[in-house]
């Protein structure tokens, strides 16, 4: 008896790992990330799943002589390393660069997915405690290399995005626009934050950054993501989430600028045109193939299908909570896809052409990279060649920043931003491998 109840026990755990492996399998990709990118990138059948495919880059941090690699003509190196976890930064008048450190808040997961979610981003190099600081990166011989490095702003609450105008540097917490005096002598900031607007931060807060750029009017966009994959929880915890907010602070006063965009998770103002661009992490549990993340201009009461319907109309037939418009027939359609599950992040227009070659016109796109997607994608900084009239070209992305994952596919780092510094150079900020990277062209030598 004993041992035909051995047999069963033995047989039933089997088969639970069986049917554990099968629920969780690997939903290989069909595409490859360049057909998934583009202006009209191909679209496939989604293919919804109830567990998501997870392929971890398992965070391991880059040799003591290692860097990512430039194309030709380009050179990499270490602008400034030691960080905690490095996000979004800004470049100011002065040459001088802040960058946001920072993490997601502590909390702790209260359900079953929450703990999934929490384990897996320890694995991705995301499970660290939150510095809660800007710091300051100052480069005064020229060098390359910022030889001052000092806390500038602290006891902020996970901060991301930043912006100033005129004498006034506006942070964007997780929970709120905060306000600062600006002096450029000042190496540090001590002064109480004065708050500008509230943000909502509720529930699980799953897509906690808030990118925020300034436009030349001086009113702030701050881009707010979701706090669900789908609204599968209802979209009463999404409430006011899941859009591009226009900020006016000389008012306090805040309005709803665009909807629909599960996480926008970088924002640039267009140079000459003045638009409004945004980068969106899609949704997921699609498939490997779907749906693509993209960057697009957003515009003033424009509507971008999230979470009923994405890229442009597609049905998204998994939400049950109704769409109360009927939206589809004017859902906006993404203006750029740049592959599915690479998870843009910074984002940032030419502002000087040092770098020559195809990199004077277009945009600069930090691809945090994937981890549920077969095989991984994204771990890469590219650019988007725009026209002239202030659109990206009809052409391919180019990759300006490569080698973050090793030959066994671990992250050694993953980009999080990517602007240029004051002397034109690319400054990459790699949040795995807690360093700034610079990127410069090499001059050719004089005959």
């Amino acid at each position: 008896m004993l041992k035909h109840i051995l047999r069963f026990s033995l047989l039933l755990i089997v088969l639970i790992a069986a049917a554990g492996y099968w629920a969780t399998r690997p939903s290989p990709a069909r595409l490859s990330t360049a057909e998934l990118s583009g202006r009209v990138p191909t679209l496939s059948a989604p293919n919804p799943q109830r567990i998501p495919t997870v392929m971890i880059a398992d965070a391991v941090g880059w040799p003591a002589d290692a860097a990512p690699r430039a194309p030709a003509g380009y050179r990499v190196t270490r602008f400034a390393e030691g960080l905690d976890h490095p996000r979004q930064m800004l470049v100011l008048p002065n040459g001088d660069v802040l960058v946001a450190e920072a993490n997601k808040p502590a909390r702790e997961p209260t359900s079953l997915m929450g703990r999934i979610e929490a384990w897996i981003m320890g694995r991705a190099g995301a499970g660290v405690p939150s510095a809660n600081r800007i710091t300051l990166l100052r480069d005064a011989d020229g060098d390359g290399v910022a030889e001052i490095r000092r806390p500038y702003i602290t006891g902020l609450n996970s901060p991301y995005g930043m912006a100033l105008q005129g004498d006034t540097l506006y942070v964007a917490n997780t929970d709120g626009v905060v306000a600062f005096d600006y002096d450029p002598a000042a190496e540090r900031i001590t002064a109480a934050p004065r708050p500008i607007v509230p943000l909502p931060a509720n529930g699980t807060n799953s897509h906690w950054t808030r990118a925020m750029v300034a436009a030349p009017d001086g009113s702030l966009y701050v881009g707010v993501g979701s706090t669900s994959n789908i609204a599968e929880g209802g979209l009463a915890q999404d409430a006011q989430r899941a859009r591009v907010y226009e900020v006016r602070p000389a008012d306090n006063y805040r309005r709803t600028y665009a909807s629909g965009l599960r996480n926008p998770s970088g924002l640039a103002v267009h140079p000459q045109t003045g638009d409004v661009w945004a980068a969106v992490n899609e949704r997921d549990m699609l498939g490997s193939d779907m749906v693509p993340d993209y960057v697009t201009r957003v515009g003033f009461g424009e509507f971008y299908g999230w979470p009923w319907y994405y890229w442009g109309g597609f049905v998204d037939e998994r939400v049950t909570e109704p769409d109360p418009d009927n939206r589809a027939t004017y859902t906006a359609r993404p203006d750029y896809a740049v592959g599915a599950h690479v998870a843009p992040l910074g984002i940032s227009f030419v502002t000087n052409p040092a770098l020559g070659g195809p990199f004077t016109d277009g945009m600069f796109v930090a691809l945090h990279g994937s981890w549920n997607r077969s095989p991984r994608a994204g771990y890469e900084v590219i650019f988007i060649p725009f026209t002239d009239r202030g659109r990206p070209a009809n052409a391919l992305p180019i990759r300006i920043l490569t080698g973050f994952l090793n030959e066994a596919g671990e992250a050694q780092g993953r980009p999080a931003d990517a602007r240029q510094a004051r002397d034109g150079a690319l400054l990459v900020a790699d949040d795995v491998g807690n360093i700034v990277w610079r990127v410069s062209r090499i001059e050719a030598a004089t005959p």
